[in-house]
């Protein structure tokens, strides 16, 4: 069975370690083939993970409590042949595109807020979503991605109920 095109959050849940409340997940990665040829022709594609936790109220707006967002570039080097997943500062190289996405579609630990920001027995919706982030590529490219589903890769929200 052939899997669809597009990004899908499979799993993510939020716990406490330490002092900081962490966030795990793990996506289904599928590039169009427009997306992998651009990367095999060396075209850098920068995605972003978003979050959000916020604070349901009955009486008004939900309070956004924590929010943010993690970068990460996928790139490929002709003259090496490897792919390179950057994260921050960090990088590591790959022979395999397939090696690549797995290690793309895994979030693991990431601190999203510190022990006092969230109230202990208060309900909370976290949100979690990864994109193509259109708006980092080479111009040329960003009106190829607004006109084109090809180049159309944002995960929907996920959202799920913490309590602390």
């Amino acid at each position: 069975m052939a899997q669809a095109e597009g990004i899908t959050v499979k799993s993510a849940g939020l716990e406490l370690v330490d002092d900081a409340y962490q966030l795990s997940a793990s996506f289904d990665v599928e590039f169009t083939q427009t997306i992998n040829d651009a990367i095999n022709r060396g075209l850098a594609l920068p995605f972003l993970i978003e979050y959000e936790i916020t604070r349901p109220r009955w009486y008004w707006w939900n309070k956004t409590v924590a929010e943010g967002s993690r970068p990460r570039q996928i790139s490929y080097n002709a003259l090496t042949r490897q792919y390179r997943l950057t994260v921050g500062s960090l990088y590591q190289n790959f022979e395999r595109l397939e090696d690549v996405k797995q290690v793309l579609a895994s979030l693991r630990g990431i601190d999203v807020a510190e022990r006092g920001l969230l109230e202990k027995g208060e309900p909370y919706e976290v949100a979690l979503r990864m994109r193509l982030d259109v708006a980092r590529l080479p111009k040329p490219f960003q009106v190829n991605a607004l006109a084109s589903r090809e180049w159309n890769l944002p995960s929907d929200w996920h959202r799920f109920k913490f309590i602390p």
